[in-house]
């Protein structure tokens, strides 16, 4: 019903930069929120940033400054700029929309995308 392509991710050092992709496609009405989760070992998923389909961001404390969620709507794709990485930074990012299929709404999850920053 709804498949997620996300790119972009990989090694990187610290203070480096990286740009995610996720490109959402399918049976799709309407996307609402997309965002951008990440899950390192052992700890648990947070949210990094999200954006409306308005264009309203919201960013979590760590990454304010540093990370630039943007979005296409008319090619459903998602991006999340990373500038000054640091190593805490390390986990595997995840795409998420809040997705309208027929009359149903519901959460969903791209397959996740390593990021590692390391020296």
């Amino acid at each position: 019903q709804v498949e997620f392509v996300e790119s972009g991710g990989g090694l990187v050092q610290p203070g480096g930069s990286l740009r995610l992709s996720c490109a959402v496609s399918g049976s799709i009405f309407s996307i609402y929120t997309m965002g951008w989760y990440r899950q390192a070992p052992g700890k648990q998923r947070e949210l990094v940033a999200s954006i409306t389909n308005g264009g309203r961001t919201n960013y979590a404390d760590s990454v304010k400054g540093r990370f630039t969620i943007s979005r296409d709507n008319a090619k459903d794709t998602v991006y999340l700029q990373m500038s000054s990485l640091k190593p805490e930074d390390t986990a595997v990012y995840l795409c998420n929309g809040v997705i309208q299929i027929g009359i149903n709404i519901g959460d969903y999850w791209g397959q996740g995308t390593q990021v590692t920053v390391s020296s």
